[in-house]
């Protein structure tokens, strides 16, 4: 809590006077109720304390504390537990309100939530983790979401949250993103530009483009710098006989020497990389291993796409020496890449991880200790809401900075600083939820009765796609004992 005297006089005064943001937000927060369909005054009283809250959310117990959770703190648990939150109709409210300025460009990311000791908890899986280790590995047990954003090119960082699906243990991360991503476009208004996804490299580029051929979207994946791809074969000529050849010239991305002349090149400067040059190689295919007729004796299909190789002259922070960017594009037929877009869409796919680490970090999505996956999915949209209207507030709220703190112009503030104002415009815009009403003691545990073990749920392990070395030396052991 900040000392006395240590608020800057300048961040004092208060209330806004744009009457169309205001509106739009008032028009949020009833449309967040109006999805809530059981204990909605609950859920929308824990949403005003989660964004009241100065500084960091350190469990649910704390936000009953705030003024505005006019509710007993029996409440929160009770609102996680047995409320109700109509996923779809949040879905529709979040579309509506996206990105001021923004493009149709989305970034796709997966985060976990991690339950390594809650054995109770249901279908938890293992999942990668960056800082979290468990017996000398990045993996940790518990829930994974994976999330989509709205990206813009402003120099700052919001984004529009506007999907998180919890992912099952056996699912498959591609082919969720597709449905997800499908799901989306039925729900954002017409338009003429082609929306554009982007990914980063743990998903598989030639999966997504073979999922979403008939979407009309573009998909934009980083690759690894140890990929090989393939052109087309040259034409077969007259008489030949055996088997047509379904892979050209290779192209190797750590072998210089197998790159042709490029498709396309494109020079750019910019203040942050400085001088950014792309090339493109287009009709270029990997070798597909995963497809839907694996198995069955079908040939394998062949995805087209466009290699992009991104080199920057220096990074913004300057700690160390740029890496070469490689990546993949691929679009309906007919639509002509944008290098200067590309490259810029995937600069700010990035801006997603930060709002990922403001909702765990700041808005304690990852504090509470749920212990089945429904309460876990009902917190989330609440993040997920609590995070666009602090969207919706940045132009209404005012920059109460402290005194070391530099000042921001209107319109412009951070997250956190827009968050740290929240709490004046709720006195402005009212709250949608009803006042609680005294319904006396609670009858409690009935006399006798005792609580059994809850059941324990182990972590599921998702089997691998190629089989390891023992696997493939036990037919030969059993040949053998044969």
């Amino acid at each position: 809590m900040a000392a006395v005297g240590s608020v800057h006089p300048s961040a004092l005064p208060a209330y806004p006077q744009q009457p169309v943001a205001l509106a739009r937000l008032q028009g949020f927060r009833a449309g967040l109720h109006g999805c809530c369909t059981r204990r909605a005054d609950a859920l929308v009283d824990l949403a005003d304390a989660l964004l009241s809250a100065q500084g960091p959310v350190a469990s649910l117990p704390q936000l009953s504390l705030e003024p505005a959770h006019r509710r007993g703190w029996g409440s929160t648990y009770a609102a996680l537990a047995r409320g109700r939150i109509d996923a779809e109709r949040l879905q529709e409210l979040l579309a509506r309100a996206p990105l001021a300025g923004g493009q149709p460009i989305y970034a796709v990311d997966v985060t976990t939530w991690p339950r390594c000791d809650a054995e109770c908890s249901p279908e938890r899986g293992y999942y990668y983790h960056p800082s979290r280790h468990s017996a000398g590995q990045p993996i940790v047990a518990g829930w994974a979401f994976q999330w989509i954003c709205q990206l813009g090119f402003a120099r700052d960082s919001w984004t529009a949250p506007v999907d998180a699906r919890r992912l099952q243990p056996l699912d498959d991360t591609d082919h969720t993103a597709a449905v997800q991503i499908r799901s989306l476009l039925e729900r954002l208004p017409a338009s003429q530009a082609v929306p554009l996804f982007v990914f980063d490299a743990g998903y598989d580029s030639a999966q997504l483009s073979l999922d979403l051929a008939d979407a009309g979207v573009a998909v934009l994946v980083r690759l690894r710098s140890d990929r090989c791809f393939y052109a087309d074969p040259p034409p077969r000529p007259p008489g030949a006989g055996g088997r047509p050849r379904r892979h050209g010239a290779k192209f190797a991305f750590a072998d210089p020497t197998t790159w042709p002349v490029p498709t396309t090149t494109h020079v750019a400067t910019d203040d942050q990389y400085g001088t950014v040059t792309v090339h493109a190689w287009a009709g270029l295919h990997p070798k597909q291993h995963r497809h839907p007729g694996h198995g069955s004796g079908a040939p394998r299909p062949i995805v087209r796409g466009t290699i992009l190789r991104v080199q920057v002259q220096r990074i913004p922070a300057r700690t160390r020496p740029p890496k070469v960017l490689w990546l993949w594009w691929a679009g309906p037929a007919g639509l002509q890449l944008d290098l200067e877009r590309a490259w810029r869409a995937y600069a700010r796919r990035f801006d997603c991880e930060h709002t990922i680490r403001f909702c765990k970090q700041t808005l304690g999505w990852t504090t509470p200790r749920p212990r089945t996956p429904a309460q876990a999915e009902r917190w989330t949209w609440l993040v997920l809401a609590a995070y666009t209207q602090l969207r919706l507030a940045r132009e209404l709220a005012c920059d109460q900075r402290l005194a070391w703190e530099r000042p921001r112009p209107p319109g412009q503030l951070s997250p956190y600083r827009v968050r740290r104002g929240f709490p004046r415009l709720l006195c402005v815009v009212g709250s949608p939820a009803a006042a609680p009403k005294p319904s006396g003691r609670s009858p409690g545990r009935p006399k006798g009765h005792r609580s059994g073990p809850a059941l324990r749920h182990p972590a599921v392990k998702k089997p691998a796609t190629k089989p390891t070395k023992q696997a493939r030396k036990k037919p030969i052991r059993a040949a053998k004992a044969a």
